[in-house]
């Protein structure tokens, strides 16, 4: 489980097709700086997704993906030099500073435009159909793992208001109008609704 609060970003050193046979794909991130405590076999979200460290090299860590993860994700689309947002599991005892997030991804939402206002950054994203009914006003959901409140939702588009502190600490500084981005609506507005 994690909060959407993101800890820093890392850089996507590669990503390639498996010849394991274990996996779908290895996808390396350098953490940039070293994952004080981490261990083989504990999670991490990458971009908000859920995944195993399987191998920890310095600050240089290996992740395995199945062919789900990169079908409903936008993991299968990072290159070599790619800003992704890293969150490590919450410990019983953390301070819950954003909202319940499971890294489980509900699917791809495209960034439609990125307005700069005095103070914020304001964005809008179109989200799958079948999620818009979880996306409500003053609730929250994540988009590339942080935790966000949506300000406006109209059909299947939202926006969220996002402090200078977010754009600068996450990779959201690098995204613009037409890119992806996971996202995963409050688990607990999907449990009261279905």
């Amino acid at each position: 489980m994690f909060t959407g609060i993101i800890e820093n970003t890392g850089l996507v050193k590669s990503i390639a097709t498996s010849t394991s046979g274990r996996s779908a794909a290895k996808l390396v991130v350098d953490l940039q700086k070293r994952p004080r405590g981490l261990k083989e076999g504990q999670s991490v979200a990458l971009n908000g997704v859920c995944l195993t460290a399987v191998a920890i090299d310095g600050s240089e860590c290996t992740f395995e993906l199945v062919e789900e993860t990169i079908k409903k994700t936008s993991l299968g689309g990072l290159k070599a030099g790619s800003i992704i947002n890293v969150e490590r599991s919450l410990k019983v005892g953390d301070r819950l500073e954003g909202h319940f997030v499971l890294g489980h991804v509900d699917g791809r939402a495209t960034i439609t435009k990125m307005q700069e206002k005095p103070g914020e950054v304001r964005m809008w994203f179109r989200m799958p159909k079948r999620l818009a009914k979880y996306v409500v006003k003053k609730g929250s959901v994540a988009l590339d793992g942080i935790s966000l409140t949506i300000v406006s939702v109209r059909d299947r588009t939202a926006s969220v208001s996002l402090i200078p502190h977010t754009v600068q600490v996450t990779n959201l500084s690098a995204k613009k109008a037409g890119d992806k981005l996971n996202i995963e609506t409050d688990v607990l507005g999907k449990y009261i609704l279905d």
